[in-house]
């Protein structure tokens, strides 16, 4: 087995965000989603018992430790997941999974349904064909378009007693589910958020004016955008030009920054709430020759992200030890596999840094072998 040995880069950040996500992960208010506040609330995240998620983030963070059973077959994974996107959030996760089931002596098998972020109902039709076909499958992980979008087929999956149910890219257990996910599965946005502000804050100072690309109206986008709004305005009275919906899409961040470029000169900063929004905002910077005067900020801290803040087209941005989610639910089904399902927190949280452009090379170089230290640094290859 091939020892993983953390960078001393490695090693700082993860003691300041194990601290970090432990912390939030006690006390997280019940907030209404947006849409139907009568009804569909957050469960606080002291439904982990203490203890738990540290468990889970040590065997996550630390050399694996071989599965100690049997197995008479190989396990069988569905996943469910828009990662047809830009982002590869999801892809580096899938090899994070099944490097860390191979590093754990784990047989299995999986199968993919790929969807784009916005195709609400295709992800629905996967997961009603998924769940009609229970007897094929031991795992099932839905990464959801949108939580409140997908509450319902969340909870059609986790009633289903023919496999177990993981939820990855939302930490935000709905309150009126009868049945629970077995897990769930993400880096706390809401966290981001307020790393994020805090650091613009530190560098940028008060009275800044701001424009934001959003993505589409709900529980992720009200973190990453609301929050941070709330953040700098409260914390460093800045002032919002603009908000743009540009859906989580590549197109709509470039759109949303046209339209800011031209109507709104005076916003100097812009917010982008995912990577390919980023991604599309930064092209119609550089397209204007304006990436020079914009601070612009991205979310998740992807290859694609940090390639941009070394071109200096990409200021800032919330960068999570992307691998992390992945290795975690391997790590999960060993323990459901070896009975220990009880030892498993509810909702695990990975960790979160700002990567930025004061960084040297060689540092961003660090974080990124640390964050994709299963799926690997550089572009992917599927």
């Amino acid at each position: 087995m091939k020892n993983h040995t953390m960078t001393a880069v490695g090693l700082a950040l993860a003691a300041s965000t194990f601290m970090a996500t432990a912390a939030l992960a006690a006390d997280l208010p019940l907030k209404p989603l947006p849409g139907d506040a009568e009804r569909d609330h957050w469960l606080p995240e002291q439904v982990n018992a203490p203890g738990k998620l540290e468990a889970l983030q040590a065997a996550t963070g630390g050399e694996a430790v071989k599965f100690s059973g049997t197995q008479d077959r190989a396990i069988e994974i569905a996943l469910i997941y828009p990662s047809a996107d830009v982002s590869d959030f999801w892809a580096r996760n899938y090899l994070a999974l099944t490097k860390r089931l191979e590093q754990l002596g784990i047989d299995y098998n999986t199968t993919e349904f790929a969807s784009r972020q916005i195709e609400h109902s295709l992800q629905a039709t996967y997961a009603t064909q998924v769940e009609q076909d229970a007897d094929l499958y031991d795992y099932v992980i839905f990464g959801p378009s949108e939580l409140a979008t997908q509450a319902d087929n969340i909870e059609k999956l986790s009633q289903n007693d023919g496999f177990l149910t993981y939820v990855w890219a939302f930490h935000t257990p709905l309150k009126q589910f009868e049945t629970q996910p077995a897990a769930w599965f993400d880096f706390s946005s809401a966290y981001g958020a307020q790393v994020i502000c805090n650091y613009m804050l530190d560098r940028l100072g008060k009275d800044i004016t701001i424009a934001m690309n959003r993505g589409i109206p709900g529980v992720t986008d009200n973190q990453r955008s609301g929050d941070f709004k709330d953040c700098v305005m409260e914390k460093g009275g800045w002032s919002i030009a603009y908000e743009h919906y540009g859906e989580y899409q590549r197109e709509g961040g470039f759109d949303g920054t046209n339209l800011i470029l031209q109507a709104y000169p005076e916003a100097t900063v812009i917010h982008n709430a995912n990577t390919a929004m980023a991604m599309g905002s930064v092209e119609a910077q550089v397209a204007a020759e304006k990436h020079k005067e914009i601070f612009s900020t991205g979310w998740g801290g992807t290859g694609l992200e940090l390639d941009a803040i070394r071109r200096g087209e990409l200021n800032a941005t919330p960068m999570r030890m992307g691998d992390d989610v992945g290795a975690a639910t391997a790590e999960a089904i060993k323990a459901h596999m070896e009975g220990r399902a009880e030892e498993l927190p509810l909702v695990f949280l990975g960790r979160i840094t700002v990567a930025h452009d004061q960084l040297s090379l060689e540092e961003i170089d660090a974080l990124e072998k640390e964050a994709f230290r299963f799926s690997g640094v550089g572009k992917l290859k599927r």
